[in-house]
């Protein structure tokens, strides 16, 4: 597993997720050091931004939410059942997409995540902010369908 950020500026440094699983504290883990370091990287204070994450239950853990509001982060509501609308599904989906492109396709696990922090690097930061410009619309769009569905 990757986990990566990305904000207005560009992306932020990712890390791997060893065994394919994380708790709480791996999260937490993850929030102190590369989130940290991109926020750093960009000089981004706590007023700055708005966190977006899932309503997976390592990002609504008592520990995970003391974290946050111990940094004063603002963290976007997310309705428990709502259709994923995470800008950050298209990186995922734009990286596993150039990695198909590869005329030799990663043979290891160590050539797979070689793989994928050289792509990483090379997603164009003009996709990125692509990607921002009809969140408002879409987050609108859900409060209004009340988490439902919506045409996004």
């Amino acid at each position: 597993m990757f986990w990566g950020c990305r904000t207005w500026q560009g992306l932020g440094y990712g890390c791997q997720i060893y065994g394919g699983t994380m708790n709480a504290g791996d999260y937490i883990e993850i929030l102190e050091t590369p989130l940290k370091d991109t926020l750093d990287f960009y000089d981004l204070r706590p007023d700055d931004f708005v966190f977006q994450q899932s309503c997976d239950s390592k990002h609504t853990a008592k520990a995970t939410k003391r974290y946050l509001q111990d940094r004063k982060y603002t963290v976007l509501p997310w309705p428990a059942r709502s259709p994923d609308r995470k800008p950050i599904e298209h990186v995922w989906k734009y990286l596993k997409a150039q990695i198909d492109l590869r005329a030799r396709r990663p043979s290891s696990v160590h050539k797979l995540w070689d793989a994928v922090l050289e792509e990483w690097e090379k997603i164009p930061q003009d996709y990125i902010q692509t990607l921002y410009e009809p969140l408002t619309r879409r987050v609108r769009a859900v409060l209004r369908a009340k988490a439902g569905h919506t045409k996004y």
